[in-house]
């Protein structure tokens, strides 16, 4: 029995895109570290038996540079089951409860789209085995605000809130997670972080590759839908949602609600959408398809604590590096003792977010020599890739001993959705911008007056 006494493991989807590139090696680290000794129960309709699951799971560890013959993996894999059957089939439920074996607690996770939520969730109810069981969900969750809240109705019918748990990666992430360290085990940092000292905060998620072979589900998705209102927002809720109260994981979830919850809904005039020039030609794009690879916005924060402060958030592809940073920056130094003119840079305060761990801080020193002339100067911490446990190693490992904090609750999902709304669609014409730029030069307009966007190094 696995932590927290989940008995059994069940995935939905199992010989997809996801468990090939993420589940699998997951499960050899879970393994490893002792969190997951149950069966592992693949559900899918591929046409295998068990010896062919199993040899699909070992191709996936040797893609991801693992040896399957190495004693964690030989025990992930022994722990494997099979059930091949139709989702619409009342006995591919039965089959799948037979081997779960006789447990009563299970974790199911549904590497699924969302159309097919509310039917395995129906068939878990009729084989009996949704009473106490935990349920992890991938995202999105809906398409937009109407369409999330009619996803959560569907789940609510079989599993109590607090039995789902809403995946987005990104909140697996040691760099996102190292936010929080940063934030609140320094006294120096957190009291900096309100209105009184900030004047701005900038996010930019820039990937320097295109849509590749993913043209027909980004052609439906875009920017917006597939990293703002998830991924980013979920940052900009970890960098300023107040601290919870009680000092636990508990209420962190509910603080990031919160923060969510003040952003007030974007507008046309908030919005610039863009698109890589060549992303008509990319197989599975609908011809004339106007929707956006780039996406920048600006946001305002009716709280006390932000209230005024310019908050800016922008994403997109075929951009010069791939790399995710979020920049605050302070206001300036009042002038006294020193006649400091407007080209001495601001103090800042930056998380990169991807691919690697790292915060820096500037500040002004006096650049050597006679006179007292202001040199910025960069303090930096840094953590290489690779020195981390893997992102669905850390959330399914949450998942079967029950940390909910790592996880999306419905009313921080639908607040995300509540801001972004407006924009969905073609309400804000798309610009097209050249492969290695930065996006339209109008995402500039967003700024105030005078600042300019952060541009992360690579």
């Amino acid at each position: 029995m696995s932590a927290d006494g989940v008995d059994a493991l069940v995935v939905f989807g199992a010989t997809g895109d996801l468990a090939k590139l993420e589940t699998f090696p997951a499960l050899v680290g879970l393994v490893e570290r002792g969190v997951i000794d149950v069966p592992i129960v693949g559900v899918a309709k591929s046409g295998w038996d068990l010896d062919q699951f199993r040899a699909y799971a070992a191709r996936s560890l040797r893609d991801n540079g693992m040896d399957p013959d190495l004693a964690p993996a030989r025990r992930m894999l022994g722990l494997l089951r099979y059930v091949d059957g139709d989702l619409d089939d009342p006995a591919t439920y039965t089959a799948m409860s037979e081997e779960m074996g006789s447990g009563r607690r299970a974790l199911f996770y549904l590497e699924v789209p969302p159309a097919l939520f509310g039917r395995i969730a129906e068939g878990i109810a009729a084989a009996g085995r949704a009473e106490g069981a935990r349920v992890m969900v991938e995202k999105p969750f809906g398409n937009d605000l109407a369409g999330a809240r009619a996803l959560n109705a569907t789940m609510l019918e079989f599993f109590p809130e607090d039995a789902i748990y809403r995946v987005d990666h990104w909140l697996g992430l040691d760099p996102l997670n190292n936010v929080l360290v940063a934030r609140f085990a320094n006294t120096m940092i957190e009291p900096l972080l309100s209105n009184r000292y900030v004047a701005s905060v900038q996010i930019t998620m820039a990937e320097a590759f295109d849509v590749a072979d993913r043209g027909r589900f980004y052609d439906r998705t875009g920017a917006i839908r597939d990293v703002v209102q998830n991924h980013m927002l979920q940052v900009l809720a970890t960098v300023l949602a107040d601290p919870p109260a009680s000092g636990g994981h508990g209420e962190w979830r509910n603080e990031k609600a919160k923060l969510l919850r003040a952003l007030r809904p974007l507008t046309p005039e908030d919005t610039v959408r863009g698109q890589y020039e060549g992303y008509l030609d990319v197989a599975g794009v609908a011809a004339g398809s106007t929707t956006e690879s780039f996406v920048a916005v600006r946001l305002a924060i009716d709280s006390p604590r932000w209230d005024g402060v310019h908050v800016a958030i922008r994403a997109g592809k075929c951009m010069p590096v791939t790399a995710t940073e979020v920049v605050v920056r302070f206001h300036r130094p009042a002038h006294g003792f020193f006649d400091l003119d407007t080209s001495t840079e601001a103090n800042m305060l930056r998380f990169r977010i991807w691919p690697e761990t790292q915060i820096g801080l500037t500040l002004n020193a006096k650049k050597p020599g006679a006179g007292w002339v202001p040199e910025a100067e960069d303090l930096a911490f840094a953590q290489q890739p690779g020195s981390d446990i893997r992102p669905y190693d850390r959330l399914i490992g949450a998942a079967l001993t029950g940390e909910r904090w790592l996880f999306a609750q419905q009313q921080t999902v639908e607040a995300a959705w509540r801001v972004v709304d407006p924009v969905l669609g073609d309400v804000v014409p798309v610009q097209s911008y050249p492969r290695g730029s930065w996006g339209p030069e109008d995402a500039d307009r967003l700024l105030p007056q005078g600042d300019v966007w952060h541009e992360p190094t690579g």
